[in-house]
Protein backbone atom coordinates (compact mmCIF):
# COMPACT_ATOMS: atom_id res chain seq x y z
CA UNK A 1 0.00 0.00 0.00
CA UNK A 2 2.94 2.36 0.62
CA UNK A 3 3.94 2.11 -3.02
CA UNK A 4 0.53 3.32 -4.22
CA UNK A 5 1.16 7.07 -3.62
CA UNK A 6 4.54 6.72 -5.30
CA UNK A 7 2.99 5.07 -8.33
CA UNK A 8 0.33 7.77 -8.54
CA UNK A 9 2.96 10.48 -8.28
CA UNK A 10 5.01 8.77 -10.97
CA UNK A 11 1.94 8.54 -13.20
CA UNK A 12 1.12 12.24 -12.99
CA UNK A 13 4.70 13.45 -13.36
CA UNK A 14 5.45 11.51 -16.50
CA UNK A 15 5.41 14.05 -19.41
CA UNK A 16 4.20 11.53 -21.94
CA UNK A 17 1.58 8.84 -22.11
CA UNK A 18 2.03 5.23 -23.09
CA UNK A 19 0.55 4.41 -26.46
CA UNK A 20 -0.42 0.99 -27.74
CA UNK A 21 2.83 0.46 -29.59
CA UNK A 22 4.70 -2.78 -29.99
CA UNK A 23 7.85 -3.25 -27.95
CA UNK A 24 7.36 0.09 -26.21
CA UNK A 25 8.46 -1.08 -22.76
CA UNK A 26 11.51 -2.95 -24.11
CA UNK A 27 12.83 -0.25 -26.43
CA UNK A 28 16.36 0.94 -25.71
CA UNK A 29 16.15 3.76 -28.27
CA UNK A 30 13.06 5.39 -29.85
CA UNK A 31 13.78 3.57 -33.11
CA UNK A 32 13.09 0.24 -31.37
CA UNK A 33 9.45 1.15 -30.76
CA UNK A 34 7.25 -0.82 -33.13
CA UNK A 35 9.89 -3.43 -33.98
CA UNK A 36 8.99 -7.05 -33.33
CA UNK A 37 11.32 -9.97 -32.87
CA UNK A 38 10.85 -13.24 -34.75
CA UNK A 39 8.94 -14.86 -31.91
CA UNK A 40 6.53 -11.92 -31.67
CA UNK A 41 5.98 -11.94 -35.43
CA UNK A 42 5.09 -15.64 -35.35
CA UNK A 43 2.75 -15.22 -32.40
CA UNK A 44 0.89 -12.29 -33.96
CA UNK A 45 -1.84 -13.70 -36.16
CA UNK A 46 -2.67 -11.03 -38.76
CA UNK A 47 -5.20 -13.19 -40.57
CA UNK A 48 -8.82 -12.31 -39.75
CA UNK A 49 -11.14 -14.91 -38.33
CA UNK A 50 -12.66 -16.65 -41.33
CA UNK A 51 -16.38 -16.64 -41.88
CA UNK A 52 -18.04 -20.00 -41.56
CA UNK A 53 -19.57 -21.54 -44.67
CA UNK A 54 -23.30 -20.91 -44.90
CA UNK A 55 -25.27 -22.97 -47.41
CA UNK A 56 -28.10 -21.15 -49.16
CA UNK A 57 -30.48 -23.87 -48.00
CA UNK A 58 -29.64 -23.07 -44.39
CA UNK A 59 -30.75 -19.44 -44.70
CA UNK A 60 -34.29 -19.38 -43.37
CA UNK A 61 -34.79 -15.63 -43.79
CA UNK A 62 -32.67 -12.67 -44.88
CA UNK A 63 -32.85 -8.94 -45.47
CA UNK A 64 -30.23 -6.66 -47.01
CA UNK A 65 -29.99 -3.11 -45.68
CA UNK A 66 -27.86 -0.05 -46.32
CA UNK A 67 -26.79 2.09 -43.35
CA UNK A 68 -25.04 5.40 -42.69
CA UNK A 69 -22.31 5.73 -40.04
CA UNK A 70 -22.24 9.44 -39.17
CA UNK A 71 -18.73 10.46 -38.10
CA UNK A 72 -20.05 13.48 -36.19
CA UNK A 73 -21.33 11.13 -33.49
CA UNK A 74 -18.91 10.58 -30.63
CA UNK A 75 -19.34 6.80 -30.62
CA UNK A 76 -18.11 6.74 -34.24
CA UNK A 77 -14.98 8.85 -33.61
CA UNK A 78 -12.62 5.81 -33.82
CA UNK A 79 -13.42 5.61 -37.54
CA UNK A 80 -12.72 9.33 -38.09
CA UNK A 81 -9.60 10.11 -36.07
CA UNK A 82 -6.74 10.74 -36.41
CA UNK A 83 -7.16 13.32 -39.19
CA UNK A 84 -3.54 14.45 -38.91
CA UNK A 85 -0.83 11.80 -38.59
CA UNK A 86 2.31 13.94 -38.85
CA UNK A 87 2.92 13.84 -35.09
CA UNK A 88 1.73 10.26 -34.57
CA UNK A 89 3.23 6.87 -35.26
CA UNK A 90 2.41 4.72 -38.26
CA UNK A 91 0.24 2.53 -36.04
CA UNK A 92 -2.33 5.34 -35.66
CA UNK A 93 -4.37 5.69 -38.84
CA UNK A 94 -7.95 6.56 -39.60
CA UNK A 95 -10.18 4.18 -41.51
CA UNK A 96 -9.93 6.45 -44.55
CA UNK A 97 -6.12 6.35 -44.53
CA UNK A 98 -6.15 2.56 -44.22
CA UNK A 99 -8.47 2.15 -47.21
CA UNK A 100 -6.69 4.78 -49.30
CA UNK A 101 -3.21 3.34 -48.67
CA UNK A 102 -4.37 -0.22 -49.39
CA UNK A 103 -6.05 0.82 -52.66
CA UNK A 104 -2.98 2.81 -53.69
CA UNK A 105 -0.65 -0.13 -52.99
CA UNK A 106 -2.96 -2.60 -54.72
CA UNK A 107 -3.66 -4.65 -51.58
CA UNK A 108 -7.39 -3.91 -52.01
CA UNK A 109 -8.48 -4.69 -55.55
CA UNK A 110 -12.24 -5.13 -55.27
CA UNK A 111 -13.31 -1.48 -55.58
CA UNK A 112 -16.55 -0.59 -57.34
CA UNK A 113 -18.58 2.40 -58.42
CA UNK A 114 -21.96 1.21 -57.14
CA UNK A 115 -23.34 -0.61 -54.07
CA UNK A 116 -24.30 -3.61 -56.21
CA UNK A 117 -20.65 -4.20 -57.15
CA UNK A 118 -21.18 -4.25 -60.91
CA UNK A 119 -18.80 -1.54 -62.22
CA UNK A 120 -15.25 -2.18 -61.09
CA UNK A 121 -12.89 0.75 -60.62
CA UNK A 122 -9.16 0.91 -61.21
CA UNK A 123 -6.77 3.04 -59.20
CA UNK A 124 -6.66 5.57 -62.03
CA UNK A 125 -10.44 5.97 -61.83
CA UNK A 126 -10.38 7.15 -58.19
CA UNK A 127 -9.58 10.79 -57.44
CA UNK A 128 -7.63 11.18 -54.22
CA UNK A 129 -6.44 14.66 -55.25
CA UNK A 130 -8.05 17.61 -57.01
CA UNK A 131 -6.25 20.31 -58.98
CA UNK A 132 -7.83 23.76 -58.78
CA UNK A 133 -6.76 26.12 -61.55
CA UNK A 134 -6.78 29.77 -60.49
CA UNK A 135 -8.13 32.54 -62.70
CA UNK A 136 -4.66 34.04 -63.00
CA UNK A 137 -3.33 30.69 -64.25
CA UNK A 138 -6.03 30.63 -66.93
CA UNK A 139 -5.10 34.14 -68.06
CA UNK A 140 -1.42 33.18 -68.21
CA UNK A 141 -2.31 30.10 -70.26
CA UNK A 142 -4.28 32.21 -72.74
CA UNK A 143 -1.26 34.49 -73.16
CA UNK A 144 1.54 31.91 -73.31
CA UNK A 145 -0.23 28.64 -74.14
CA UNK A 146 1.59 26.93 -71.24
CA UNK A 147 0.18 26.02 -67.83
CA UNK A 148 2.17 27.46 -64.92
CA UNK A 149 2.15 24.68 -62.31
CA UNK A 150 3.05 27.15 -59.55
CA UNK A 151 -0.37 28.75 -60.01
CA UNK A 152 -2.29 25.45 -59.75
CA UNK A 153 -3.36 24.33 -56.28
CA UNK A 154 -3.47 20.61 -55.53
CA UNK A 155 -5.84 19.51 -52.76
CA UNK A 156 -5.54 16.06 -51.23
CA UNK A 157 -8.65 14.28 -50.04
CA UNK A 158 -7.70 13.56 -46.42
CA UNK A 159 -9.56 11.99 -43.51
CA UNK A 160 -10.89 15.30 -42.21
CA UNK A 161 -13.04 15.69 -45.32
CA UNK A 162 -14.75 12.31 -44.86
CA UNK A 163 -18.16 12.90 -43.30
CA UNK A 164 -19.79 9.46 -43.27
CA UNK A 165 -19.41 5.83 -44.17
CA UNK A 166 -22.12 3.88 -45.90
CA UNK A 167 -22.24 0.15 -45.33
CA UNK A 168 -24.17 -2.65 -46.96
CA UNK A 169 -24.91 -5.86 -45.13
CA UNK A 170 -27.30 -8.76 -44.86
CA UNK A 171 -29.16 -9.95 -41.79
CA UNK A 172 -30.02 -13.62 -41.98
CA UNK A 173 -31.33 -16.45 -39.83
CA UNK A 174 -29.20 -19.59 -39.86
CA UNK A 175 -31.68 -22.38 -39.25
CA UNK A 176 -28.93 -24.82 -38.25
CA UNK A 177 -28.01 -22.63 -35.29
CA UNK A 178 -31.35 -20.89 -34.92
CA UNK A 179 -29.63 -17.50 -34.71
CA UNK A 180 -29.97 -14.11 -36.33
CA UNK A 181 -26.61 -13.08 -37.78
CA UNK A 182 -25.14 -10.20 -39.75
CA UNK A 183 -22.69 -10.27 -42.66
CA UNK A 184 -21.05 -7.03 -43.78
CA UNK A 185 -20.69 -6.89 -47.57
CA UNK A 186 -19.44 -3.46 -48.54
CA UNK A 187 -18.26 -0.11 -47.21
CA UNK A 188 -18.24 3.29 -48.90
CA UNK A 189 -16.55 6.52 -47.71
CA UNK A 190 -18.72 9.60 -48.14
CA UNK A 191 -16.75 12.84 -48.41
CA UNK A 192 -16.86 16.39 -49.62
CA UNK A 193 -16.85 16.51 -53.40
CA UNK A 194 -13.21 16.90 -54.54
CA UNK A 195 -14.13 19.77 -56.87
CA UNK A 196 -15.43 21.75 -53.85
CA UNK A 197 -12.42 21.23 -51.59
CA UNK A 198 -11.01 24.69 -52.30
CA UNK A 199 -14.31 26.34 -51.33
CA UNK A 200 -14.56 24.26 -48.16
CA UNK A 201 -10.99 25.07 -47.07
CA UNK A 202 -11.57 28.80 -47.49
CA UNK A 203 -15.01 28.61 -45.85
CA UNK A 204 -15.62 25.52 -43.64
CA UNK A 205 -19.26 26.58 -43.19
CA UNK A 206 -19.93 26.03 -46.88
CA UNK A 207 -23.04 23.89 -47.33
CA UNK A 208 -21.77 21.03 -49.45
CA UNK A 209 -23.56 17.72 -49.98
CA UNK A 210 -21.07 14.85 -49.52
CA UNK A 211 -20.79 12.28 -52.31
CA UNK A 212 -20.08 8.56 -52.42
CA UNK A 213 -16.46 8.04 -53.45
CA UNK A 214 -16.35 4.28 -54.07
CA UNK A 215 -17.57 0.96 -52.69
CA UNK A 216 -15.12 -1.59 -51.30
CA UNK A 217 -16.08 -5.26 -51.23
CA UNK A 218 -15.56 -5.84 -47.51
CA UNK A 219 -14.31 -9.47 -47.59
CA UNK A 220 -11.43 -8.32 -49.82
CA UNK A 221 -10.41 -5.66 -47.29
CA UNK A 222 -10.60 -7.81 -44.15
CA UNK A 223 -6.90 -8.74 -44.07
CA UNK A 224 -5.86 -5.10 -44.26
CA UNK A 225 -8.44 -3.96 -41.73
CA UNK A 226 -7.44 -6.75 -39.35
CA UNK A 227 -3.82 -5.61 -39.53
CA UNK A 228 -4.59 -2.03 -38.50
CA UNK A 229 -5.36 -1.36 -34.86
CA UNK A 230 -7.90 1.15 -33.55
CA UNK A 231 -7.07 3.29 -30.54
CA UNK A 232 -8.89 2.04 -27.46
CA UNK A 233 -9.92 5.02 -25.31
CA UNK A 234 -10.55 2.81 -22.27
CA UNK A 235 -7.30 0.86 -22.40
CA UNK A 236 -4.59 1.92 -24.83
CA UNK A 237 -2.62 -1.30 -24.21
CA UNK A 238 -5.47 -3.38 -25.65
CA UNK A 239 -6.30 -1.99 -29.11
CA UNK A 240 -8.82 -3.62 -31.40
CA UNK A 241 -8.78 -3.93 -35.17
CA UNK A 242 -11.03 -2.26 -37.72
CA UNK A 243 -12.13 -5.70 -38.87
CA UNK A 244 -13.28 -6.60 -35.38
CA UNK A 245 -14.94 -3.22 -34.85
CA UNK A 246 -16.99 -3.46 -38.04
CA UNK A 247 -17.90 -7.13 -37.80
CA UNK A 248 -19.04 -6.74 -34.21
CA UNK A 249 -21.00 -3.60 -35.19
CA UNK A 250 -19.31 -1.32 -32.68
CA UNK A 251 -20.79 1.82 -34.16
CA UNK A 252 -24.05 3.73 -34.31
CA UNK A 253 -25.80 3.76 -37.66
CA UNK A 254 -29.01 4.73 -39.40
CA UNK A 255 -30.73 2.60 -42.03
CA UNK A 256 -31.40 4.66 -45.14
CA UNK A 257 -32.43 1.88 -47.53
CA UNK A 258 -33.60 -1.72 -47.55
CA UNK A 259 -34.12 -4.16 -50.38
CA UNK A 260 -37.72 -3.87 -51.56
CA UNK A 261 -39.96 -4.38 -54.54
CA UNK A 262 -39.78 -0.68 -55.42
CA UNK A 263 -36.31 -0.95 -56.98
CA UNK A 264 -34.68 -0.73 -53.55
CA UNK A 265 -35.75 2.88 -53.18
CA UNK A 266 -34.33 4.89 -50.30
CA UNK A 267 -36.40 6.09 -47.37
CA UNK A 268 -36.10 9.72 -48.41
CA UNK A 269 -37.70 8.85 -51.76
CA UNK A 270 -41.04 7.95 -50.23
CA UNK A 271 -40.82 10.06 -47.05
CA UNK A 272 -39.75 13.50 -48.18
CA UNK A 273 -38.98 16.63 -46.18
CA UNK A 274 -39.82 15.02 -42.85
CA UNK A 275 -36.75 14.04 -40.85
CA UNK A 276 -38.74 12.67 -37.92
CA UNK A 277 -40.82 10.30 -40.04
CA UNK A 278 -37.67 9.18 -41.88
CA UNK A 279 -36.04 8.37 -38.54
CA UNK A 280 -39.11 6.49 -37.38
CA UNK A 281 -39.15 4.50 -40.63
CA UNK A 282 -35.51 3.56 -40.09
CA UNK A 283 -36.32 2.39 -36.57
CA UNK A 284 -39.29 0.43 -37.91
CA UNK A 285 -37.01 -1.50 -40.27
CA UNK A 286 -34.66 -2.21 -37.37
CA UNK A 287 -37.57 -3.50 -35.32
CA UNK A 288 -38.68 -5.83 -38.12
CA UNK A 289 -35.20 -7.36 -38.23
CA UNK A 290 -34.83 -7.58 -34.45
CA UNK A 291 -38.31 -8.97 -33.85
CA UNK A 292 -38.05 -11.69 -36.48
CA UNK A 293 -35.79 -13.81 -34.31
CA UNK A 294 -38.09 -13.39 -31.31
CA UNK A 295 -41.22 -14.15 -33.32
CA UNK A 296 -39.56 -17.23 -34.79
CA UNK A 297 -39.29 -18.80 -31.33
CA UNK A 298 -42.66 -17.54 -30.11
CA UNK A 299 -44.49 -19.00 -33.08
Amino acid sequence: MRSLPILLLFYFLIPFKLEAQANLLNARVPQDVGKLNEQQIKSNNEEPLKYGFVDDRDVLWSKTVWEIIDLDERVNFPYYYPTETDNLGLDRLSLWDVLKNAITSGEIKEVYDDPYFRTKLLYEDINFTYSDTTDFAKERFEQTGVWDKTLINDYKLSAKYVRQYKIKGTWYVDKRLGELKYRLLGICPVAIQPSNLSKFISDPDTNDTPVDLFWVWFPDARTILNRQKVFNTRNSSQPVTFDHMLNSRRFNSLIYKEENIYEDREINKYIQKDALKSLLESERIKSVIRDYEQDMWNN
